[in-house]
């Protein structure tokens, strides 16, 4: 058993040592503790990819120990924020609700907000397997093709979700360049509090000393921040907000805030938490101290999972904060943006009208309401929904938005330039970036 404290001074009776393991089983009679007088280190190597591992770090594939390269504080090392490049390169997810309306770019932080019963890790596979560089040559760089490399940390997850994230990556293929951390439910509550730094300062190792591109997933934050709550009811600290500890935003900080690109490396860190909303609130602790810390959200919603919509994304809580600096011209084209504005727009008014319309009844709806309809039910079935396997390029998404669009007449899209539009919103008339032929709707 270790201990962290002073190893030169005598530990008095009443010392209390934090166990990250089971305590069945031990005599306290019989056990010592040996202070360490160092903070809790994990060895990482480039060999951990490929590798799977508990919640602390130690493998259970029945490989070979794993041969340090280094050993590392989990609670990684500070970074000066001038040191911190800003990210701009728009990552492809193949999802149209995601590249087109919440881009992600490279080294941004951005979590599922999903709930009980909701495909939140099919949605985080699919990103796994089709992630890709849009480059301005206007072609897709799979990130195969370069350095990169997944880190994934399970928290109190059910051993059914464990084994869907493997099997997926091994059919994927990647396997070998994904190192996963599993702490499963039955597992002891308080490893879930290292497992995703374990997680991260492999991912920091990765990105900042063999300089690959990381994408790391940790799911379930959910069950990070119960942890956090039962260990500080342990402690009989005051409670915060529904017993949740008061420092439980900077808890998550200290998380989150390992994303990013540094000056002078050429590698990244991209996070994708998940976390499951208790009873759907938004509201609750967890996703409303997440929203804060994050870079925007990904909101998976109920109704549309229930109509038989994949992937369920609700656009209009969804954000991603860092997407205007990795669109438009020279990264993806030079509409993106107004077509991304003008969706949400048009989708608002239309859910609006949906509304009205369940008062009012069809027959007292205007005709410029009719078209925000038929718009509703054609971008929930025909933008928003797509297959598991289905990876369409940003320029086809595009294209799909811009068919959408011409259900209105040009006086009615207000928010796109005339310039854009003329070049654009003609049927005959393609964009030059686009290099797919028209999906018929």
């Amino acid at each position: 058993m270790r201990a962290s404290g002073c190893w030169d001074r005598q530990c008095s009776l009443d010392c209390a040592p934090q166990v990250f393991e089971g305590t069945s089983g031990i005599d306290a009679k019989q056990t010592s503790c040996e202070f360490m007088g160092d903070i809790l280190r994990t060895p990482v190597s480039e060999d951990m990819l490929g590798r799977v591992f508990n919640g602390s770090a130690k493998p259970i594939d029945k490989g070979p120990t794993v041969m340090a390269e280094d050993f590392l504080d989990i609670n990684g090392q500070p970074i000066n924020p001038h040191g911190r490049i800003y990210p701009e390169e728009m990552i492809q997810t193949g999802i149209s609700p995601i590249d087109v309306m919440n881009s992600i770019a490279r080294g941004q932080k951005i979590p599922i907000f999903s709930a009980a019963g909701l495909p939140h890790n099919e949605i985080a596979a699919q990103i796994c397997r089709q992630a890709g560089l849009v480059k301005k040559s206007k072609d897709v760089m799979d990130y195969h093709e370069e350095s990169f490399a997944i880190v994934f940390a399970a928290m109190g997850v059910n051993m059914e979700t464990a084994r869907f994230f493997k099997s997926d990556f091994e059919e994927n293929g990647s396997m070998e360049n994904v190192c996963l951390f599993l702490n499963l439910a039955n597992d002891p509550t308080i490893e879930r509090i290292i497992t995703p730094r374990l997680a991260l300062t492999t991912a920091e190792f990765l990105a900042y000393q063999c300089e690959k591109h990381v994408l790391v997933i940790l799911t379930d934050m959910s069950s990070y921040a119960e942890a956090l709550r039962e260990v500080s009811a342990a402690r009989e600290e005051v409670p915060g907000r529904r017993g949740f500890p008061g420092y439980m935003y900077t808890d998550l900080a200290t998380i989150y805030e390992r994303a990013g690109r540094v000056e002078g490396r050429n590698g990244s860190i991209t996070q994708i938490p998940i976390l499951t909303m208790p009873n759907d609130d938004i509201t609750h602790p967890i996703p409303d101290l997440t929203g804060f810390i994050t870079e925007g959200q990904i909101y998976v919603d109920r109704q549309l999972h229930n109509r038989q919509i994949y992937p369920p994304i609700n656009v209009l809580p969804s954000l991603s904060r860092l997407m205007k600096s990795a669109i438009g011209e020279g990264m993806t084209r030079k509409d993106h943006g107004d077509v991304s504005n003008q969706l949400y727009a048009c989708y608002a008014i239309g859910k609006d009208v949906q509304a009205m319309k369940a008062v009012v009844g069809e027959e007292a709806l205007s005709s410029d309401d009719l078209l925000y309809l038929e718009f509703l039910q054609k971008f929930e079935k025909q933008f928003i929904a797509q297959g598991p396997y289905d990876n369409r390029t940003v320029f086809e998404s595009l294209d799909i938005g811009w068919q959408l669009l011409r259900i209105f007449p040009k006086e009615l899209l207000k928010r796109i330039p005339e310039s854009i539009l003329a070049e654009y919103y003609p049927r005959e008339g393609r964009g030059p970036g686009s290099q797919q032929t028209d999906t018929a709707l």
